[in-house]
């Protein structure tokens, strides 16, 4: 049982921005698989709240959970880690 209040955060990369004011943010674990006992790379999706669009693709962000804010969208952006080098 989690402690009220206790929201949880993940780190991941953003993937993709084109929304007003959503990110699409690609979170990797590493989980061991049951029978081979090998660690697997588990990829999963989440779109974030980004109230001023300050998210841009490859920046690596901190996203905490929060209350539905739409059919899809359950987590918020909370900081920007690294921005992404957008030298070419």
């Amino acid at each position: 049982m989690t402690q009220s209040g206790s929201k949880k955060k993940l780190v991941g990369t953003v993937v993709s921005n084109k929304m007003d004011k959503t990110a699409l943010v690609l979170v990797e674990r590493l989980a061991k698989h049951p029978t081979y006992k090998k660690y697997i790379r588990k990829r999963k999706k989440y779109m974030a709240h980004d109230p001023k669009n300050l998210c841009g693709i490859g920046d690596k962000v901190r996203i905490i959970e929060s209350r539905p804010l739409s059919k899809r969208k359950r987590w918020q952006v909370l900081e920007i880690l690294e921005k992404a080098d957008t030298e070419l």
